[in-house]
């Protein structure tokens, strides 16, 4: 499995929103703080605003920020949002899986594992914990 450079770019953007959680946050900043293109941050966004993650005000001091503190975000979410399923093989997308091999698949636990590593450490890490991690660097060099 490998995050593609949207989700990548989602978590910063939202690690950005969450290390500036105090007002609202324009695009254009957040793109010139990540190094990350404003086109690319807008696919991204509509992503994460239609699950209800963002908190958007329009005109004079507009923008985005989190519509909920930052520990009650996973990174696992952030990344279902824009990459889908985090499943390592497809027969895992479907619950029941859907696969005609299923009974008889050798490999079918191998995979049931993987799964769930990934999913319970995704789901066991929020931005709040990034954002610690971030503020005991004691470097000024260090970007999300």
């Amino acid at each position: 499995m490998k995050i593609s450079t949207k989700g990548r770019y989602a978590l910063r953007f939202m690690l950005d929103l969450a290390v500036h959680e105090d007002k609202f946050i324009a695009l254009k900043d957040v793109a010139q703080r990540q190094n990350i293109s404003k086109k690319y941050l807008e696919q991204i966004v509509p992503l994460l605003n239609k699950s209800g993650m963002l908190i958007t005000n329009r005109g004079y001091q507009g923008g985005y920020r989190l519509a909920k503190k930052p520990s009650e975000y996973s990174v696992g979410d952030i990344l279902r949002i824009t990459e889908g399923s985090l499943a390592p093989v497809s027969c895992l997308d479907t619950d029941p899986i859907l696969c005609e091999r299923n009974s008889a698949c050798p490999t079918l636990d191998l995979w049931k594992g993987l799964y769930k590593v990934i999913t319970d450490y995704l789901d066991s890490v929020t931005l709040q914990d990034i954002v610690d991690k971030y503020y005991n660097l004691s470097t000024d060099e260090y970007y999300i």
